[in-house]
């Protein structure tokens, strides 16, 4: 069984939205044409409460981009984005949900962020998804979404490395946020090593 994840496609991180990825919108037609040749596909959504630690609009004095420490763990601080029940949070209209078997929130924890759809950050608590895709005799995961640097990358390492699902993930599915400008190739590298079929 070879299920598809759709990682965050959602308003807030296409063109126009609070932490936009550039072009991050021409992904979606790929995408869409993809979603019959698998068995399963599944999606996560960011849904963050109003209070959410990432948030550089909940720490005073603090600038979005500057990294804290957050539950322990370096935190990079965001533009407000993703809010529970929230236009931004809504997956773009131009994603056909119609095949869509079910949807995992992330993110949902004030106290952590969680890139990867899979675990939170610090890999203390589950989304649930994995378990779901092995109850449901998958073996295989194709990711695609948004952003190649960050929440799908972290996406197909927890898949590889947490749960031993070959992952795949097709550079046309994805987009980066490149605060950095080799950032998007560096996430490649790191997730070919970890044992993920960049193709």
């Amino acid at each position: 069984m070879h299920a598809l994840i759709l990682v965050d496609i959602q308003n807030d991180f296409l063109p126009g939205g609070s932490l936009e990825v550039k072009a991050g919108d021409e992904i979606i037609p790929y995408i869409n044409g993809i979603m019959a040749d698998f068995d399963i596909v599944v999606a996560t959504q960011d849904w963050h409460p109003m209070d959410h630690g990432s948030f550089a609009s909940n720490h005073p004095g603090k600038n979005i981009g500057e990294v804290i420490k957050l539950e322990g763990l370096d935190q990079i601080l965001w533009p407000d984005h993703c809010i529970q029940h929230s236009k931004g949070a809504e997956f773009s209209r131009d994603l056909d949900m119609h095949r869509v078997q079910m949807i995992f929130h992330k993110g949902t924890d004030p106290k952590i962020d969680s890139y990867s759809g899979l675990y939170d950050n610090g890999h203390l608590k589950s989304t649930g998804l994995g378990e779901y895709l092995k109850a449901e005799g998958v073996t295989e995961v194709t990711c695609v979404g948004l952003a190649a640097d960050y929440c799908l990358k972290f996406t197909a390492l927890d898949a590889v490395k947490k749960f031993g699902f070959k992952t795949h993930v097709p550079v046309k599915g994805t987009k980066a946020v490149n605060i950095n400008p080799d950032d998007f190739a560096k996430s490649l590298e790191e997730m070919k090593k970890a044992g993920v079929i960049v193709s």
